[in-house]
């Protein structure tokens, strides 16, 4: 049991957030994964862990779009970006790639943002801490709880 799913489904227990979680075969993209929840890929929120400038950072977006490296820039007055390899990812969160929640403070030590694509689907779905579970709560309750900076960073 991942330590990460375990402190996921303590936050949301804590603040009486309904939620259902979802065991399914191992999955490397957002399609997959929502293929494996019976979801549409848009009520994914993929979570990307971005080195800016100096700093990392995380950045949730729906499964559907694309991060717009120039808008991050902006977002953050950056003067470069770049995805964290899978070394820093594991070293930073003990994590893999596919598997990051998209919660920074208390989950993971990171300032998030979350793009406006989010709050199009009354539900969020993303996989929480491995690659076989997913969870699955309404937006409202996971803007609520997770206290992100929501901002347009995000294309097509």
């Amino acid at each position: 049991m991942s330590a990460t799913l375990e402190a996921i489904r303590a936050l949301l227990r804590s603040n009486e957030v309904e939620f259902r979680e979802v065991h399914h075969e191992p999955t490397k993209t957002s399609e997959e994964s929502a293929r494996a929840r019976g979801e549409d890929l848009s009520t994914g929120g993929k979570a990307l862990l971005i080195k800016v400038d100096d700093r990392f950072m995380l950045f949730v977006l729906s499964a559907a779009r694309k991060l717009d490296s120039d808008r991050v820039k902006r977002l953050c007055s950056a003067k470069k970006i770049r995805f964290a390899t899978k070394e820093e990812l594991l070293e930073l969160t003990g994590l893999v790639p596919g598997s990051v929640p998209p919660f920074g403070p208390p989950i993971l030590p990171f300032t998030l943002f979350v793009d406006r694509s989010i709050e199009q689907n009354e539900r969020i779905a993303f996989n929480a801490g491995s690659l076989t579970d997913s969870m699955i709560l309404s937006t409202e309750s996971y803007l609520r709880v997770a206290q992100p900076r929501i901002d347009d960073f995000s294309s097509a």
